[in-house]
Formats: structure tokens, sequence, C-alpha cells
């Protein structure tokens, strides 16, 4: 059992240069308990293990109120992965790292895809969730989904990640229905210095196989900072279920870019960007392509303590070309093999500006525009019309928080959407925090947000030669009628630090869909029903049960557990119809439980065993349940400081069985379970 290529060269590197230094067997000096740590998410790895968790829940978040204020005292259902706990869990990817996140439910479907959601609804086009890295949206207009294959980032420079769920439309405008992640990076100043980290799987552990990444930060000035970076990995193909056979899938994943801050008092200049290239193989046939691009400016201004402003602008570009098998409907219709492609470019202006207008007001308002032109090649399976289409999205949102009461403040506000499918969307809020104590808070929320429909509700054309003497060309259209998808959610949350070695939070919440999608017919069509088309035939509720506690066990023990409760019930609206009945909406396992645990041992040593269970769950089979059953997974990280310079790990993934099941992809993919995982890192630092 040795590690393989990638593992042995840049430990070579890794621990050459830090003999080099003369800093293996130096270590760093511990602050004593009457040290002051500020606290600050990107503290180095000594510092932020060392914070206490009332430390913690005064960390500062965004993604509430579009301003920071304390994680304590942010009204929402909002779980803050910092850059410690990421790196701790040994996390090799951004989907690994949400695993993190007590209100997701994370799914791996094989080796290069997952579906990720909130509150339910996770299924193959998972579409109610807004993800942000950087403040640059990373929905696909095709499925109002992520690609998450085509997202990474070195996980070293990401300086926390904000995971809310419930609705963000007022903030943040369509399709942060169930929630919204928001991935932030640290500033090229946090990131001085050389950062190379390498590694590898064990031979018989395949999936994540090879893995480099280093990173350079330095100062063109006393306020001006840069960095760039570089990274690649391997990964391995996952075994098929039926007979545990390699499934084909494996793919490899490039990626670059830079950042550079310019900090002076009372201004920050950002300018970022990132290229990337991955190849996949298809357990269908073929290999799948993604590449693309992005570059981004933000300027914030800083009048005062109670009042700022920012503009923000970047372009992203992406390409997909990507192979579809041969498709069948029925014994009369069927399409071959071919390719399809997707060329994206997004430009996208975004502008904000908060201040106070008196002692008991805090206003923050603002407007965005988005372009995107998105050009699509058609297979013989599968296409859009019109192609390229051209769209716009104007935004403006205002909000409101007011002081009622010493300890009472009612957040109040709306976003005004227009887009060029179903017009204006209005997507309002109402959100009361009741500060109980210092360290105990109280808040409910009533919410509207809209999920505006996607390529895939709209445009989509199936171009199956089905039943030509009828002239029928397709076998499923959108609907150029399709209508927003709209959510009214009600929620009851209390978060608390009730000693200074335990804290909580529970988010309880109840929400009510109309006009979801469905699959229908078309009246007076080919025998009275062909082509199939998407309609929003569909009604729904979810009520479920959100927990996270934290207890600090002893100065260098501390516990986590997080239990994530959901119930759903979907049924077709009277008199309407869907052919899925209902199923093809929702995957979504009923219970969720996490237990993590984090150790700083004697010797520099760093332990953390995490487990999770999953409840089993229904898909769609074919217009019948099918059921993926419950799994239980333990992954354990071993690390050792070996200088401040220098960390050795180990970590393992999934280690209570060979492979599992977490996911059913739709037919004709075939069924993947995700396997277990060992593998080896080296990381420097200077």
């Amino acid at each position: 059992m040795v590690f393989q290529h990638g593992w042995r060269v840049c430990a070579f590197i890794a621990l050459s240069l830090a003999l080099w230094s003369g800093k293996v067997f130096a270590q760093t000096p511990e602050p004593t308990e009457s040290s002051t740590v500020t606290p600050s998410i990107t503290s180095s790895p000594v510092e932020l293990k060392k914070l206490s968790l009332e430390q913690l829940m005064n960390l500062d978040v965004t993604s509430v109120a579009k301003e920071p204020q304390p994680y304590g005292q942010a009204p929402a259902a909002i779980v803050v992965l910092t850059n410690d706990a990421i790196r701790r869990s040994g996390a090799s990817s951004i989907p690994e790292a949400l695993q993190l996140a007590d209100n997701l439910n994370v799914a791996q479907k094989d080796s290069h895809d997952w579906s990720i959601s909130a509150r339910g609804f996770n299924t193959d086009l998972s579409n109610k969730l807004l993800v942000l890295i950087d403040g640059r949206s990373v929905y696909s207009p095709l499925f109002s989904g992520v690609f998450w294959d085509a997202q990474d980032y070195l996980l070293e420079d990401i300086d926390r990640i904000e995971v809310i769920s419930g609705p963000g439309g007022t903030l943040w405008g369509a399709n942060a229905v169930n929630g919204v992640i928001n991935i932030t990076s640290k500033s090229a100043k946090e990131t001085q210095g050389l950062y190379i980290e390498g590694g590898g799987g064990m031979e018989w552990s395949p999936e994540l196989q090879d893995f480099e990444a280093i990173r350079y930060g330095g100062a063109l000035g006393p306020d001006l900072f840069y960095r760039f970076y570089g990274k690649y990995d391997a990964r391995g193909s996952e075994p098929l279920l039926t007979n545990g056979n390699a499934a084909n899938d494996s793919w490899t994943n490039g990626q670059g870019g830079f950042r550079i801050d310019s900090i002076t008092t009372g201004q920050h200049l950002t300018i970022q960007g990132d290229i990337y290239s991955n190849i996949e193989s298809i357990s269908t046939g073929g290999t799948a392509q993604k590449s693309g691009g992005n570059i981004l400016e933000r300027w914030t201004r800083t009048f005062d303590d109670d009042s700022n402003v920012s503009l923000q602008f970047y372009y992203d570009h992406t390409f997909i070309n990507d192979p579809e098998p041969e498709a069948f409907l029925s014994t009369l219709a069927a399409a071959p093999p071919g390719i399809f492609t997707d060329r994206l470019d997004t430009i996208d202006l975004d502008f904000q500006h908060h201040f106070h207008l008196d002692d008991h007001n805090n206003f923050s308002w603002g407007f965005g525009y988005r372009y995107t032109d998105d050009l699509t090649g058609a297979s013989p399976g599968l296409a859009f019309a019109p192609s390229p289409l051209l769209q716009n999205l104007y935004s403006l949102f205002a909000q409101d928080e007011i002081r009622l009461l010493s300890n009472v403040f009612l957040t109040a506000g709306s976003k005004v959407e227009h887009n060029d499918y179903t017009g204006y969307e209005y997507e309002p809020s109402g959100r009361l925090k009741w500060d109980v104590t210092e360290n105990q808070m109280l808040w409910a929320a009533v919410s509207r947000a809209v999920r505006m429909p996607s390529e895939v509700d709209t445009n989509e054309r199936g171009l199956t030669p089905l039943l030509n003497a009828f002239h029928i060309t397709s076998s499923i259209n959108g609907s150029p009628g399709f209508l927003s998808e709209v959510l009214v959610a009600y929620e009851l949350g209390y978060r608390a630090q009730l000693d200074k070695n335990f804290s909580t939070s529970i988010s309880t919440f109840f929400n009510n869909y109309t006009d979801i999608r469905s699959t229908g017919t078309t009246p007076g069509g080919a025998l009275g029903i062909l082509p199939f088309v998407f309609q929003n035939n569909l009604m729904a509720q979810t009520w479920g049960v959100e927990l996270t506690t934290d207890y600090q066990v002893l100065d260098w023990w501390r516990l986590h557990a997080g239990y994530d409760q959901l119930n759903e019930s979907v049924w077709v609206a009277p008199g309407q119809l869907d052919l899925n009945k209902g199923l093809n909406e929702t995957a979504d396992p009923p219970n969720q439980i996490f237990v993590r645990s984090s150790m700083d041992l004697p010797g520099h040593l760093e332990l953390d065993p995490a487990f999770r269970w999953i409840d089993t769950f229904t898909y769609n089979n074919s217009g019948v349940p099918g059921t993926v059953p419950n799994y239980a997974e333990l992954d354990v990280r071993l690390a050792w400081h070996a200088s401040p310079n220098l960390e050795l790990s180990v970590t393992g993934q999934n280690l209570l069985h060979p492979y599992h099941l977490e996911y059913v992809i739709s037919s004709p993919a075939p069924t993947e379970a995700i396997s277990r995982n060992v593998y080896g890192k080296v990381a420097l630092r200077f």
C-alpha cells in the first residue's frame, strides 16, 4: 500500500523545503489563557483552534443582511463553516466541505456529480438553492441549478462558507428559494507567502488519486497585495452498485487564478479571476469537458461606522461539451447518441448602499443588472430553442432594520426583479428578532421567494423522432408560458450561547409552494397527448426542524452534533395532471444526524472523526416510488503539525463500508455507489 505519484513528489518537495528552512522541529508559541485572540476567521490554524465558542459566535457573517453582523445575532437559520473546520474535515472539494453543514442534504451521485439542496427538492435538477463564490452567482440558467464539478477553489484560501437554509430572495433574488450558500475567500493580504500541498490515495483507494496545489502571495506596496494559485487533481472511478466494477467515470480538473487587494483607509478594491478546465469520463460512454473563466472587480467605500457603498462587476464564461447517450421513450421512439454543447457568457453589475437613517433605522438599498448570452448546440436527443438565448435581468431591493425596543428589531424589505420569462417578480420578507438576553436570541420570519423559469422549463426541445406519421419531432418540450415557482415560508428560531462551553441553534419552518414544475400532455396533439410538456401543476408543503449544538468538553476537545428533520407533501393541483404523480421534484431523506469530534492531542496531533446517518428516501422510478436505503458513514482525519510550516495528514472517508448508495441518477445512467477513500496530504506554509 503505497501512495501514488503525486503524494511522493509533493512530500519530497515539502520535506526538503522544510528541512532547508531549519524549522522542522521548531514549535509555535501558543496563546496563554491571558492572551487576547482576535475572533477572525482568517487567523492562523494555531490561533483559530484556540477560539472559544463565545468568540466563534461573534464572528461576522454577511449573508443574512448583506452587511457584517455577529453570527450569534443573525436572525436566520445559518451555519458557518470556518477555514479551520474545513481544513480539519479533510475535505478535498467544495461539495465535500458542504457535508459539514447540518442544514444541507449533500448526496454524491458518482465520481464527479453531486446533488445539494436545503429543505427538500434535492432532485437531478436541484434548482432552489443559490450559490455564490465571492459574490459571483454560479447557477446555470439551463436548469437554475449548479454544476458542482465546475465549482472549485483552493480550500486553504477559503475564509468561510455561510449556509442559510430558508429563503433569501429579498436580498439575493430569484432562485434563493430554499437557501443560500455564500463562499468567501480570504483577501490577498491574508494569504501572504508560499503555500504548497499535495497528496494522493492508496493504490486500492482510487477515488482521489493525485492532487497538487501551489499559492504564492506578496505585496506590491504598503497597501497593495496579490496572490496567484494553481491546482490539479485526478479522481478515479466509483463502483457500480450491481457488481462493484468500475463505472468508468474518472475525471481530472485543473484550475488557476489570482487576486489583488488594495486596502487603504476607508476603501477596499478587489480584482480577482479564475480559469479552469476538467475532463470527465461518462459511465454511459464518451468524455465530457467543462471549461471556463471569470474576472471580478469589487470596490467598497466606507464613510463611517454607519455608512458604506459597494460596487461589483464580473464577467463569467463557461463551456460544456457533454456526450448524450442513446435515448428511448418507448419502442416507438429512439434518439441516437450525440454531443450537446453549451456556451454561456454572463455580465453582472451590482450596487449596494447601507446607511443609518437615524438611531432607529438601519437602511440598505441597491440595484443590479445581469446579461446572459447562452448558445447551445443540439444533440439528436436534446436541444434548446431559440439559440442563442439573450436575456436581461434587472433588480432593485430595499430593506430597513427598525429598532422597536432596545432589544427588539424588525427587518422588512423586498426585492423587485424583472426577467424576460415572467416579467416582474416580488420577493418581500419580514423578520423579527428579540434579544432575550445578551447571549440568547429568538427570531421569526415570513418570506416570499420565487424560482424563475429556466431554459429546461421553457425552451427545451427533445428531438426524438417520435411517431413521424403525426409530424411529432419532440418527446418533451418546455412551455413558453411556464410560470415562476412560488414559496411562502414561515420560520421560527432560537440561538444561544448558554455558557462558555455550550451553544445551540434551533430552527423550525413551514413552507407552502405553488406552481411547482410538472409534466403534462398537449391537448389536441398526436394521440391527444403528444408531445409531453412542462407545466406548473404541482403544489407542495414542507415542514421540519434543524438543530445544531457545540460543546467544549475540555480545552483540547470539542464536540458538534446536528439533526435535520424534513417532512414533504406534494400533490397535483385540483383538475390538473402530472405524469410523474408528484414524484419527480423530491428525493430527500426525512432525517439526518451528524456528530463530529475535534481533538488536539499531545505531540501536536489533531484527530477529527465525523459520523453521519442519512435516512431512507424515495425517488421517481418511472412514475412509481423507488427507494434509496439509509446509510451510516464515518470519516476520520489524523494530522501532525511537524512544525509551524509543515502539516502531514491522513484522511479516511466512508470507512464503514466498501461502498454505499447515496443517490440514483435518472435512467439510462447505471446506478453507482460511493466508495471508501483513504488519502494522505502534506501541506507546507511559509
